[in-house]
């Protein structure tokens, strides 16, 4: 054998062979678990928490596996996401209002009180998220993102505006909205600004409490659209923190898209 020939063959036995690749997530696993733990006269059982069923709710309430402090809010009913057509109907339910009641839970689980600028809400769009159930992320604003809104809080109007500057590397959208309740809905509120309201599918929103100079409650809303040429996959999730270092001093994000 030609001592090239026994390099490459020595080169060949020397490389170690590949990991076998991760199979895709199951896009329907958030589905399953509110079929499996939130349905049925024994629901809320195994990882439900939480049911409501009435018509103007019909929501539940799941722990996320990522990070200590993050739950999830999902419709009791087959809804896709952000993209559906569902949540313009008239009558839907603010799925919004009922992931910031539940961040109660964020709350506890840190054992200690979450200021209302920390806690947050984000609805990943289609090409953000790995589960083709509608779920919103409750749980703490990055340390980094909140005090870019703190610095922000001046330039953000009661309508929809760009941010002066991006958050996490990207261009976002957003306006005030006053009170201590999240009584409006955030995703008609942002349909109703788009030119086609159908695009709403290639955006993601996400939800901050605020308080403002004079120390009146309301919240700040934020969205972003996929650009794919500028790496953004219209994930709002990017905003939040699931280690919620802010209040915990852990040692940064620990992040999971879902």
């Amino acid at each position: 054998m030609s001592l090239p020939c026994a390099v490459l063959l020595l080169a060949a036995c020397a490389t170690p062979p590949r990991p076998p690749a991760r199979p895709p997530a199951n896009p329907d696993a958030l589905w399953g678990i509110i079929q499996r733990d939130c349905a049925g006269e024994a629901a809320p059982r195994g990882s439900c928490l939480a049911v409501s069923p009435q018509a103007q709710r019909r929501d539940v309430l799941l722990k996320d596996s990522h990070g200590h402090y993050q739950f999830l809010v999902l419709p009791l009913d087959r809804i896709s996401g952000i993209e559906s057509p569902a949540l313009l109907r008239a009558g839907a339910p603010n799925y919004f209002a009922a992931a910031w009641n539940a961040r109660s839970h964020t709350e506890q689980a840190l054992g200690m009180a979450l200021p209302r600028d920390v806690a947050s809400l984000a609805l990943n769009s289609p090409h953000g998220r790995s589960q083709h159930q509608l779920h919103i992320h409750v749980d703490c604003l990055r340390a980094d993102v909140l005090a870019q809104l703190r610095r922000l809080q001046p330039v953000i109007g009661a309508s929809w505006q760009p941010l002066p500057e991006p958050l996490r590397g990207h261009a976002y959208l957003a306006r005030q909205l006053p009170g201590a309740e999240l009584t409006a809905n955030p995703v008609r509120l942002l349909a109703a600004h788009l030119s086609d309201p159908a695009d709403i599918g290639n955006w993601s929103l996400v939800v901050a409490g605020q308080t403002g100079p004079s120390g009146a409650p309301g919240f700040v809303l934020l969205a972003t659209r996929l650009d794919l040429a500028a790496g953004n996959k219209a994930s709002g999730e990017e905003l939040q923190d699931h280690a919620c270092a802010v209040l915990t001093g852990a040692a940064g994000p620990l992040d999971g898209v879902l």
